[in-house]
């Protein structure tokens, strides 16, 4: 396979960075560097996707009908590597790259004419609402029961883990029509207006301090059978379905990136011999590692785009991917905590740009700051980080997939 990009490409890469450098403005690089987690500043995100629907650029994934760009896989994977490269932030995943695809594909006439251009203008914002108390990882075990009566479905249960719930207007969920059959059967996929009478929304808050994921409750919530995105009963369909884009991605950029830093910020610090970190011989082999990793997980990225951009399936090759990005950004939040040294281990929310409120924390009056702001993200990051192996989908139950479908074990 060559690596190389064609002309055609590279003169899109010239494109995108000349947009890039044209509309990104420094408080925008500014919250995208200083995330705290894949979720960024809510007020940022936003502002972001206006800027990219004006260009005709926010969802470049969707069909040309629906607003997206008639453009090949290895230019979107340029368009998402030199974003992250050139610092913008990211936009909510739940609404353009993972609900509206379902919609697309399972949804009628008039739920696309409705959905589809509110997501785009942000009119519309999705969360998400699969896992339960006792539904995690097993997702089939849900119990959130949702009862026929007449033209409505009638909700009672919870959902937790449910990311921007506060600022989301609508939550696309996972619901119990039936419990006959195995229980993957009887599952409805509903979307549901978050102003609805009878829901009830309970922050939790993060080992980070952050408030950015919440339990939803619903106490006899009418939602209309319209709202029913595929048939009755018929949701685990549409569940896998949207599981594929939720786990897909380039992160091999921004991965890179992070150990880029990590190398730079890690030769000012000193080691345990009073010299540069980076020339410690313990702290250079983990961190030489991790980028070799990360190039190889680019490769990966390479070789799954370019069996797709030939009509191939992906298969199995999202779960690896999935394992392998989460594990290794992982790692690298490690070697960030590290390098950070002590001045990283200092609590200072105020100098990043986290992706929700913070729980009981007054910033000091004088808005003092230790440390460069990088420092102050690597607590966090490494904090939100070990959930990484855990969503969209376990890294234990990817692994059984891939013992299934590429070993046939």
């Amino acid at each position: 396979m060559d690596y190389d990009w064609s002309a055609l490409d590279s003169a899109f890469r010239d494109e995108v960075r000349e947009f890039l450098e044209a509309k990104l403005t420094p408080e925008l690089r500014q919250a995208g560097r200083l995330a705290t987690s894949v979720y960024p500043d809510h007020e940022a995100s936003m502002a972001w996707q206006g800027i990219l629907h004006e260009r005709g650029w926010a969802a470049p994934a969707w069909p040309v009908e629906f607003g997206g760009c008639d453009w090949s896989l290895t230019q979107h994977y340029i368009f998402n590597r030199e974003s992250t490269l050139a610092g913008a932030p990211a936009l909510s995943p739940m609404g353009i790259k993972m609900v509206a695809h379902a919609i697309i594909a399972y949804g009628t006439a008039e739920q696309k004419a409705f959905y589809l251009p509110r997501i785009l203008t942000g009119e519309v914002f999705f969360c998400q609402g699969y896992s339960e108390p006792e539904a995690g990882s097993d997702l089939a075990s849900l119990t959130m029961a949702a009862v026929e009566d007449g033209d409505d479905l009638v909700c009672t249960g919870s959902k937790i883990w449910t990311t921007h719930a506060t600022e989301a207007n609508w939550i696309f969920c996972l619901v119990r029509t039936s419990r006959t059959g195995k229980k993957q059967q009887g599952i409805t996929f509903l979307l549901i207006d978050m102003n609805t009478p009878g829901i009830e929304i309970r922050p939790l808050v993060m080992t980070s301090g952050e408030q950015v994921q919440n339990q939803v409750f619903f106490d006899n919530v009418r939602v209309p059978k319209s709202n029913v995105l595929g048939q009755i009963d018929e949701g685990w369909t549409v569940a896998k379905y949207l599981l594929v884009h939720e786990r897909g991605g380039a992160m091999a950029p921004f991965l890179q990136a992070m150990a880029q830093e990590i190398a730079v910020e890690a030769a000012k610090q000193p080691g345990p011999d009073g010299n540069s970190l980076i020339d410690d011989p313990a702290f250079a082999a983990r961190l030489a590692e991790a980028r070799i990793r990360t190039e190889v997980l680019e490769i990966l990225e390479y070789r799954t785009i370019s069996a797709m951009s030939r009509g191939h399936n992906p298969g199995p090759a999202s779960s690896m991917l999935k394992i392998l990005a989460t594990e290794l950004s992982q790692k690298l939040t490690e070697l960030a905590l590290a390098a950070a040294g002590p001045r990283g281990r200092v609590y200072q929310p105020h100098a990043t740009k986290p992706g929700g409120p913070i729980a009981e924390f007054t910033p000091p009056a004088d808005d003092y700051r230790s440390g460069a702001p990088w420092q102050a993200v690597a607590p966090l990051r490494y904090f939100n980080d070990r959930a990484g192996s855990i969503y969209a989908g376990s890294n234990e139950i990817q692994r059984n997939i891939l013992a299934k479908a590429a070993l046939g074990l």
